[in-house]
């Protein structure tokens, strides 16, 4: 067998390799949004940026809005990978109180597009947050985060707290 074919079959391997694992993915995908769609809404799914898919789905009652994210590698046992705790505050403005999950891997950023799109399907085209001492250790990093998309950052670096905002573009 000469090297070029010994390439050939390393080629076709790794394809059958990454069909094989996408095919698990849908799956896995199939199986967690039925569970997931007993007691939330499903918004969407999305491709992270390291090529997983996830199930983007919410939990709203009025006052609290839940973005959350379930990635389609495990099964689905009630609860979420990520997700974005927010709180209406009127008719037209919407709390950021918490960011949880795992950094680093685009979780944040698919949550937040749908929180976006959310937010404006409810007619709210304000999402406000603060940032407050326990997010000191990664301050960059959140600021980079929330610039990404498109919000204000004003910060009181004495203070240690500062405010988020963001507002369509019109």
């Amino acid at each position: 067998m000469s090297a070029f074919e010994r390439k050939e079959d390393k080629k076709k391997e790794k394809i059958i390799e990454e069909f094989e694992e996408l095919e698990f993915q849908i799956f896995r995908m199939k199986e967690n949004m039925k569970e997931i769609a007993k007691r939330n809404q499903i918004l969407g799914i999305e491709l992270t940026k390291e090529d997983k898919w996830v199930i983007v789905y919410s939990m709203d009652d009025g006052n609290v809005c839940r973005i959350m994210l379930h990635d389609c590698d495990t099964p689905y046992r009630g609860t979420w990978d990520f997700s974005i705790h927010a709180q209406y505050k009127d008719n037209h403005m919407i709390h950021i109180d918490d960011i949880r999950g795992v950094e680093n891997r685009g979780y944040g950023s698919v949550c937040m597009k749908f929180l976006k799109e959310h937010a404006l399907e409810q007619n709210v085209n304000i999402i406000k947050g603060d940032i407050v001492e326990r997010d000191w250790e990664h301050l960059d990093r959140l600021v980079h985060f929330y610039k990404k998309h498109n919000f204000q950052v004003s910060l009181l670096e004495n203070e240690k707290y500062g405010e988020i905002y963001w507002r369509p573009a019109v």
